[in-house]
């Protein structure tokens, strides 16, 4: 029997009681589907229902294979190594007992030759070169990462399920993904926003508040498939709207014709030129004719609304929110940045950056990129003051804000409503809804925890307190700000971005993002790699 994955009618809500998955019916083959949708969904909720992690809490999972799993997060144990995860510890022990002339008859039995050249295989893969008893403390995130997705290709399961596996990987990484994916035959969920990685898949399934919907092709196929739905949605909401009108106009229509007949029965019975019984007689019929009219209207009114409602949460869902920025006049003559002659690690004698000069002027749109390891973020946190220069000088010249991977200008304890009134203490409570509403925290959204956001909410609500108050810092600095946004958001940030008019220091290895914002330098730190 093929390998599958069968959902029927699965549900589950969090533990608050807030539904997230309703209803869903999905089915997976020995195919390759991209899991898309907007932040706080239910995507990585999904693939731990899948995995088993979590129990429906109604309708079933039913899977056929075996599973191989790449979380977005996993905490680290210091004694785990790349043997460890291979699952190879005692394996590689008895080769090496082997080798030693220490293992006896039945061991050498058992022994598998082929173990290290296919383990160094897998890792090849990925593009990764190390020993199988490497720490994996000692890697980098993105290499942790790369050898995670070599360990599951290795185990040959049925299905991967992948949640992000491109985040926080550098160039050479991401491709060793894509192209790790692009060879894969069995099957494969991920959720991802990388848009490139999406383009190698069979199918893409969107994950809405409606349910999911399946679209064959790739990414490519997908966005001009939800073109033309939000065209024909927007064609369905304006005939709505024109329904409603029209059924207003007509409603008002009967009812003046209804009062002018009614006005001259009233005239006639004044006069006294009728019998009384004929007279009531017509206004019963009058009253019952008129309240048949007005609950008919009232019915196909309320049909058109219907109608109307149904499009607009359709158009909410297909539509990506916007970032509209007040601008913020930064002359193209004026220095924003300088470093002179750095040199910044975590001790001095090992400096992970040495004698480092960089120069930002104006609204320049400076992208830093490297490998993994290379020091993006150590320069980052040279620039804001984190970290202080061993050596030379860092002098920022006008107002800035940093997007770290955490979002940590945001304070966990308080709501977004509150962060953004502590960064913007001149601005009132219209405006301050009015912004968190441009980037779709409106209402009662607003007012969540910002410790119980997703990774994706978090970043959006960091660029509404900083972007959507009345003055933007003439420097933004982010480090990976595409990680864990959905892509509509991505492309929202990226047209905001695109007219923003201010100095931008960007570390992002999503060469899609960095193209659409405008980038006009890049900045290697090989040269400078200590």
């Amino acid at each position: 029997m093929p390998a599958s994955i069968t959902l029927s009618s699965l549900s589950w809500a969090t533990p608050d009681g807030r539904s997230l998955l309703s209803d869903l019916d999905l089915s997976f083959g020995p195919e390759r589907a991209g899991l898309v949708g907007r932040n706080g969904v239910g995507k990585s909720t999904l693939l731990r229902l899948v995995a088993g992690e979590l129990r429906p809490h109604a309708g079933s999972v039913a899977v056929n294979g075996t599973l191989g799993t790449l979380r977005q997060s996993v905490q680290v144990d210091r004694a785990e190594t790349i043997a460890s995860l291979f699952g190879a510890t005692d394996a590689l022990a008895l080769l090496r007992r082997a080798e030693n002339g220490e293992a006896t008859a039945e061991e050498l039995a058992d022994a598998d030759w082929t173990l290290e050249p296919r383990m160094e295989s897998a890792l090849a893969q990925v593009e990764l070169d190390a020993r199988p008893d490497t720490p994996l403390a000692t890697l980098s995130g993105g290499q942790a990462t790369r050898v995670r997705l070599a360990a599951l290709a290795f185990s040959e399961p049925d299905f991967l399920l992948l949640d992000e596996p491109t985040n926080n990987l550098d160039r050479e990484g991401r491709a060793a993904v894509i192209d790790l994916l692009s060879r894969w035959r069995g099957g494969a969920i991920v959720v991802s926003h990388d848009r490139e990685l999406l383009e190698t898949m069979d199918a893409i399934v969107e994950l809405t508040t409606l349910g999911a919907t399946r679209y064959g092709g790739n990414w490519s196929r997908y966005r001009e498939r939800k073109a033309l739905e939000l065209a024909a949605v927007r064609h369905d909401l304006a005939d709505a709207q024109k329904r409603v009108a029209e059924i207003e106009r007509k409603t008002q229509a009967v009812a003046e014709r209804k009062a002018r007949k009614d006005g001259a029965g009233q005239r006639k019975r004044a006069k006294g030129d009728m019998p009384r019984i004929l007279m009531n007689a017509r206004k019963d019929r009058s009253e019952d004719t008129g309240g048949d009219n007005a609950r008919l209207a009232e019915r196909r009114r309320a049909q058109a609304l219907d109608h109307a409602a149904l499009a607009r949460e359709r158009i909410e869902i297909l539509q990506p929110f916007s970032v509209v920025l007040p601008p913020t006049h930064l002359p193209a003559g004026k220095m924003v940045l300088s470093v002179e002659g750095a040199s910044v690690g975590h001790a001095p004698e090992r400096p992970i950056l040495r004698d480092l000069s960089v120069s930002i002027t104006g609204p320049e749109r400076v992208a830093i990129v490297g490998p993994n390891g290379s020091g993006k973020t150590t320069l980052l946190a040279l620039v804001t003051g984190q970290l202080q220069p061993w050596s030379g000088s860092v002098r920022i010249f006008t107002d800035f804000a940093l997007f770290d991977q955490r979002v940590s200008l945001l304070d966990p304890t308080i709501s977004i409503r509150d962060n953004f009134r502590r960064i913007n203490p001149a601005a009132d409570e219209n405006a301050c809804r009015a912004a968190l509403a441009r980037f779709m925290f409106r209402a009662d959204a607003a007012l969540q925890l910002v410790s119980t956001l997703s990774g994706g909410q978090l970043l959006r609500a960091g660029l509404a307190c900083v972007l959507g108050g009345p003055q933007p810092p003439a420097l933004l600095m982010l480090d990976e700000p595409t990680n864990h946004l959905d892509i509509d958001s991505i492309e929202a940030v990226e047209a905001g971005l695109r007219a923003y008019d201010g100095a931008l220091l960007i570390v992002s290895h999503d060469e899609a993002f960095l193209e659409a914002i405008g980038i006009t330098r890049r900045l290697d730190l090989s040269r400078w790699r200590a």
